[in-house]
């Protein structure tokens, strides 16, 4: 049975953000949906996949926290089917020490995790984070180099005029190489200044390094732009000025 939410006055007035919860243990789902409401957000629950993509199409969510482990439709394929739809946030919850889950969760482009058992404040921190990422910001900046372009206040991405379908993270992930081009960059530096965070699995950054390749390379097994600097971390080669009209 399904807790008992009832959006308030702000769904109206569209001020608050949507986020849906997917977790098939409701003692796990009515904390995190109490903390969520608390915090100001609409918030949807489903506990199951089929449920989810439901929900997510009578109101589309503007984040998702999606529960890896799901009864008949896992987390993954959720995340796929939404992605397939709909560019939308997602912060996946995977179980403790299971990195091989983890990495998976990001190889389909979620674009943060939190394991379990997790702090319900760490998790709203993440929401909130991982929402104002989202939302664009007003620099006035378009940056383009090398056939690539990136408009940050519409936050569109292209390859040599056609749109790129990038998630959250790898769309923060090309802006900042092409507003820094030509400099090596570690894993932590890169943490640090795209997701903001200032520790972490640095498989993080690694498995967005190589989803972000396989969009914008013309050979992601013999990447020219995004280039491994060994010992170091990666660096962006324009091969060209960067544009900054």
């Amino acid at each position: 049975m399904q807790p008992q939410y009832e959006p308030h006055g702000a769904e109206a007035a569209g001020r608050a953000a949507r986020v849906l919860v997917v977790d098939d243990d409701p003692t796990v789902a009515e904390v995190v949906v109490g903390y969520l409401d608390r915090a100001g957000y609409l918030v949807d629950w489903a506990d199951d996949g089929p449920t989810a993509l439901s929900r997510a199409v009578a109101h589309w969510p503007d984040l998702v926290v999606l529960d890896l482990m799901l009864p008949g439709m896992d987390g993954l394929e959720v995340c796929r089917r939404m992605r397939d739809r709909a560019p939308v946030p997602v912060i996946m919850l995977t179980a403790r020490g299971d990195e091989d889950d983890r990495i998976m969760g990001l190889e389909v482009g979620a674009d943060d995790y939190v394991t379990k058992p997790f702090s319900p404040r760490e998790l709203v921190l993440r929401v909130e984070s991982v929402l104002r990422r989202s939302r664009p910001a007003a620099t006035g900046h378009r940056l383009a180099a090398a056939g690539l372009a990136v408009d940050p206040d519409a936050r569109r991405a292209t390859k040599n005029g056609s749109e790129l379908s990038l998630t959250l993270r790898e769309f923060d992930l090309l802006a900042f190489f092409l507003r820094n081009p030509g400099r090596a960059y570690t894993r932590e530096d890169l943490m640090r200044e795209v997701w903001g965070w200032d520790f972490g699995d640095l498989s993080t950054v690694t498995v967005h390094v190589r989803r972000l390749r396989g969009k914008v390379e013309d050979d992601p097994a013999r990447p020219r732009r995004i280039q491994t600097v060994w010992g170091v971390g990666y660096r962006f080669e324009p091969g060209e000025a960067v544009d900054r009209p």
